[in-house]
């Protein structure tokens, strides 16, 4: 699938990645099918429209080609395309856990890693 080979990524509250086993569960797991990721470009309005001001996340940064269930590039309300992984998370995909503050405004910028 075209465009894989850059890493998706996640937000997620650092709890709930320490919590995992051998496999990430998230909310949108069990609620839609899938779990949320966007491309590096994406991620910043991501944050900021879900996560605005919120503490404590952590971005997963994830090797699709490590990632063991399906994943579905599809187009959200506005016509972008988001990746989306169709079942719990191989914790073994995720090659770095990055902090995910937001500044003192609440906005969020890319961490200078992935840049």
């Amino acid at each position: 699938m075209a465009g894989l080979a850059r890493p998706l990524l996640h937000i997620c509250p650092r709890a709930d990645w320490q919590a995992r086993d051998d496999v990430y569960r998230c909310a949108s797991l069990v609620s839609e099918g899938f779990i949320h990721c966007s491309w590096p470009e994406q991620v910043v309005a991501t944050a900021s429209r879900f996560f605005k001001g919120q503490r404590g996340l952590v971005l997963l940064v994830i090797d699709a080609a490590r990632v063991v269930p399906e994943i579905r590039c599809e187009a959200a309300a506005n016509g972008e395309m988001f990746p989306h992984i169709y079942g719990p998370l191989n914790a073994d995909a995720v090659i770095e856990v990055l902090a995910f503050n937001p500044g003192v405004d609440g906005s969020f910028a890319l961490p200078d890693r992935l840049r």
